[in-house]
């Protein structure tokens, strides 16, 4: 269901609560610095029409059906940009392109850089590939100065580690103050109130507005399930991007406290006309979030006038007084699994998403597909940026890296796709060892002694020829980035070279990424250690080069028969990286055999998760004792008809009652 915000300052006689609405506050001007642009429209909205704005609409807890319904109707009358809409101002745009001055946005378009899954720290002890994250990173920063974006977008994923090194921290905090510190002005405004959506425990405000710092390339980032928020040691939740946010140099926004209730409240953007309501949600268990979304139990608050209320009519026929009263463009980003065929409960399906949205920026999906696509439902599109740095070999990761440069002017945006240089060339290739048998007689022979000897050239042959395939496409790519930078103004016109130049670099970008999937049915396998000793200074990853499968056969067995039935699809095996710590443990203690009496499989799961992923080492503690106490406390009540304290907890105690209550039934 959709609650309303107050587009203007609210009255003293309205009776609110901070989960119902959020008030609009006035713009803060920059006291340093070339003056911003002022936004006249949030001025002026306290002024017009009172009347209709002054007053939130306040939600009926008795009524849940008619908001309900009441928000539907408002879901559908609300306009979305058409593909030819959008097509045209995209033409617009490409046809002045030749004009340097197409580099800056004009005082109504809102510039907005789109990156996500950065993965900063990833291999970093790797002397090969420790650079990488942060040499992309350092080319998201660079394009968004080379381009004179508003803000940059984050969609989670910011680092690896749920507690990264102290290195990756300090490397991380050098790149941002080195690109995000400056005395240019920042021409957009914040009109709502900032402790609502921003986790800022310092200022209270977005890093920007804060006086006492200068920061002229905003950053608004949402936590991945990467850098989820932990316990360590203490009862408070902290993610490694709060000590990035609580240092200034980016916002945090999208965080969600309660596991029972999520309200999504947007931070309300202005610059000129152009009002931009940016939601997030950061990363949540995919199987509780979906689960909530099913209960209802999902919230998103809107502007009032976006919802056509303050005595509008919502059932109107005139689709042009619509798209007037309609002021505000929904940008919603989040960091969960996408319907990919990963079960319906272990995603979030599009159909989930509110209608009214205009474009969804959707993280923690590591394949590149920035070009905004129609969503399932067909009333907003969906970008995928994809990460920046490769952490898997796989085909989604060898796709090209790009960044998205989002511009919107009132209820029209485009989308331009700029690709990422500073990333490794990778490559991915399959091969069936049984097909080159069969198409090159004598080349491979099962029954030839050296068999082994020949499979290993045949498969170095596949290898060489991806190792130029990925040299031509990094060539390819460095070509197509310096035509892209050529069409913006040139850098040095732009910032001093000697305080913002490019500090980390890919190393030895000649050595590329390459995997070789080998189907190898009736043959042996090759040790990957030995094979890939002949690629050393050649590729990035010559321990992992090849990977081995082969067709799977279903075997049914009856007692005193047996028989085999070939699959004539391929199986491959699953990446390590995709096995879930707590699918392990609900798989094998599920199990009539091992099912546990007192503790639940779904939390020790977790906590276990917790324990290995996150190294909170009272994890499985703390969720051992948290059961037995609920255990205890719920044997107690219903054996003496009252609560008995808990503070001194006694397993053995639980399972003696446990054990007399199973002799007795």
């Amino acid at each position: 269901s959709c609650l309303v915000l107050s587009k203007s300052l609210a009255t003293k006689s309205a009776a609110q609560t901070p989960s119902q609405s959020i008030t609009t506050m006035p713009p803060r001007r920059r006291a340093r610095g070339r003056a911003a642009a002022a936004a006249p429209a949030a001025e002026e909205s306290s002024d017009s029409e009172p009347e209709q704005q002054q007053q939130p609409r306040q939600p009926d807890d008795d009524n849940d059906e008619d908001d309900d319904d009441e928000a539907q109707n408002t879901t559908n009358n609300t306009a979305v940009a058409s593909p030819a809409d959008i097509a045209s101002e995209a033409s617009h745009h490409n046809n002045s392109g030749n004009n340097n001055n197409d580099n800056h946005p004009d005082e109504n378009t809102l510039r907005i850089l789109l990156s996500t899954d950065n993965h900063l720290g990833y291999l970093e002890k790797d002397p090969i590939r420790g650079n990488d994250s942060f040499a992309a990173l350092e080319e998201v920063l660079s394009l968004a100065r080379l381009h004179k974006v508003d803000l940059v977008l984050l969609s989670g994923d910011l680092f690896h580690d749920n507690k990264p090194s102290r290195r990756t921290l300090y490397t991380t905090m050098e790149i941002l103050r080195r690109y995000c510190m400056g005395g240019e002005a920042v021409n957009v405004q914040i009109v709502s109130d900032q402790k609502e959506c921003l986790r800022s425990v310092v200022s209270g405000r977005a890093n920007y507005e804060d006086e006492f710092y200068s920061v002229d390339l905003p950053i608004f980032t949402i936590h991945g399930n990467h850098d989820d928020p932990t316990r360590d040691g203490s009862s408070e939740l902290l993610s490694a991007i709060d000590l990035l946010s609580v240092s200034n140099l980016l916002n945090y926004f999208g965080r969600q406290d309660a596991v029972d209730n999520v309200q999504v409240s947007p931070i309300l953007l202005q610059k000129g006309g152009t009002k931009v309501a940016l939601y997030g949600m950061g990363s949540m268990r995919d199987e509780r979030l979906n689960r909530m979304w099913q209960g209802k139990k999902v919230r998103f608050l809107r502007p009032e006038q976006d919802m056509g209320g303050g005595g509008r009519n919502n059932n109107r026929e005139d689709e042009e007084d619509e798209e007037e009263s309609r002021d505000w463009f929904n940008i919603f980003t989040l960091h969960q699994n996408r319907d990919l065929g990963r079960g319906s409960k272990n995603c979030v399906h599009e159909s989930m998403i509110p209608e009214w949205m205009d474009l969804v920026v959707w993280g923690h999906e590591h394949e590149c597909n920035i070009e905004p696509a129609e969503s399932l439902v067909g009333t907003f599109r969906v970008t995928q940026p994809g990460s920046s740095v490769a952490t898997s070999l796989t085909a989604g990761e060898a796709r090209r890296k790009q960044v998205g440069i989002l511009d919107i002017r009132g209820q029209q945006f485009r989308l331009l796709p700029v690709p990422l240089s500073s990333v490794r060339a990778f490559a991915v290739g399959d091969v069936n060892l049984g097909e080159i048998a069969r198409s090159h007689g004598g080349v491979l022979d099962v029954e030839d002694p050296k068999v082994e000897e020949r499979m290993g050239d045949v498969l170095a042959g596949e290898v060489e020829a991806l190792i130029q395939k990925a040299r031509d496409e990094a060539e390819q790519l460095r070509q197509d980035a310096e035509a892209a930078a050529q069409k913006s103004m040139a850098l040095e016109d732009e910032f001093d070279p000697d305080k913002r130049q490019r500090k980390y670099t890919i190393k030895n970008p000649e050595q590329v990424l390459v995997r070789l999937k080998v189907e190898h049915s009736g043959f042996t396998t090759l040790n990957n250690q030995r094979f890939g000793s002949r690629f050393v200074g050649e590729v990035a990853n010559p321990s992992d080069i090849l990977l081995f499968h082969k067709r799977r056969s279903a075997e049914t067995a009856k007692k005193g028969a047996s028989k085999k039935r070939s699959l004539n699809i391929p199986t491959e095996p699953d990446d390590l990286d995709e096995i879930n710590i707590e699918d392990l443990i609900t798989d094998n203690l599920e199990q009539s055999d091992k099912k546990l009496e007192l503790l639940d499989e779904k939390t020790m799961g977790e906590a276990l998760n917790a324990f290995v992923d996150k190294e909170e080492r009272k994890a499985i503690d703390d969720a051992a004792e948290k059961i037995l106490k609920e255990n205890r406390k719920l044997i107690k009540s219903r054996q003496n008809g009252e609560e008995e304290d808990t503070s001194d907890l006694n397993p053995n105690l639980i399972r003696e009652m446990c054990a007399n209550r199973t002799q007795e039934k």
